[in-house]
């Protein structure tokens, strides 16, 4: 699968799946275990929500900023 989640919202979701767990631990409630599926997405950059939509919180690039390939020289 191709990366579909960007560098902010991978790290509020890697927070807030955290923050979940925490509270889940503490509360000693298994609701906390619902903090495994932002942290899951976060880490692994693909939320299966976004792909029926196409929605990509990803950066693109735009034409002629490109970075020179490994090793090449100008």
């Amino acid at each position: 699968m191709n990366p579909n989640v960007g560098s902010l919202d991978r790290t509020i979701r890697i927070v807030v799946g955290i923050v979940i767990l925490a509270l889940g631990l503490i509360y000693k409630s298994w609701w906390g275990l619902l903090g495994l599926l932002p942290l899951l997405t976060g880490v692994l950059r693909c939320c299966p929500g976004y792909l029926p939509f196409h929605i990509s919180t990803c950066r693109t690039r735009t034409p002629g900023t490109d970075l020179p390939e490994k090793g090449a020289t100008r």
